[in-house]
C-alpha cells in the first residue's frame, strides 16, 4: 500500500484573493500601457471630402494642392496644382497619397518617424523630430507618359508666347 504524504495548507486571510487579482490586473495594464507608449504612433488620415476613382500607384503622378503645417499651426509649405510622382515624397505623405482618390480632400497627420525625423531640410521651418499636418486635395492622377506630354505641351506654349511677345528692339 502506497502512502501519500500530506502537507497542510494554511488558510489565507479573508480578502487576499481579490487583492492578488487586482495586483495582477494592475501589472498587466501597466505593461500594456508601457508597450503602447513605446510604439511609434502611426499615420492619421481623415477624409474631409470623398473622392472617386482609383488611388495613385507607382509610375503615376498625382496633381495636388496642399498646405503643410507644424502641430502649433505654423505653415511651412503650401502648393497649388503641384505634380507629385508617387514614391518621391516623404514616407508618410507617400503612404497617404496612395490611399487618396481624385477629387477628395484630406487632413493628414504624419508622425516624425514617417516625415523627416531628426534631419529636416536645411533652412526650413521644420524642427527636428516634428510631427507634420497636411491638408491635401488630390485633383487628378496621371500616368507618367500623360504627365510628360502635358509638360511638353506647356513648355511649347510658353516658348511660343515668349517669341510672340518679345520686343523687336527697333
Amino acid at each position: 500500500m502506497t502512502e501519500v504524504t500530506r502537507v497542510p495548507i494554511l488558510p489565507i486571510k479573508k480578502g487576499s484573493v481579490p487583492k492578488l487579482w487586482l495586483g495582477v490586473a494592475a501589472l498587466a495594464l501597466a505593461g500594456a500601457g508601457l508597450a503602447w507608449a513605446s510604439v511609434p504612433q502611426g499615420l492619421e488620415i481623415a477624409e474631409l471630402t470623398a473622392g472617386t476613382g482609383a488611388s495613385p500607384v507607382d509610375g503615376q503622378v498625382a496633381i495636388v494642392s496642399y498646405t503643410g503645417s507644424l502641430q502649433d499651426g505654423t505653415v511651412f509649405d503650401k502648393g497649388e496644382q503641384v505634380p507629385m510622382p508617387v514614391g518621391s515624397t516623404i514616407q508618410g505623405f507617400d503612404q497617404a497619397l496612395r490611399q487618396m482618390k481624385p477629387g477628395g480632400k484630406y487632413d493628414i497627420t504624419i508622425p516624425a518617424h514617417l516625415a523627416y525625423g531628426a534631419h529636416p531640410p536645411m533652412g526650413s521651418a521644420i524642427p527636428a523630430n516634428a510631427d507634420l499636418d497636411f491638408e491635401v486635395e488630390l485633383h487628378e492622377v496621371l500616368s507618367r507618359e500623360d504627365f510628360d506630354q502635358r509638360m511638353k505641351a506647356m513648355q511649347q506654349m510658353m516658348q511660343q508666347m515668349q517669341q510672340q511677345g518679345a520686343p523687336t528692339g527697333q
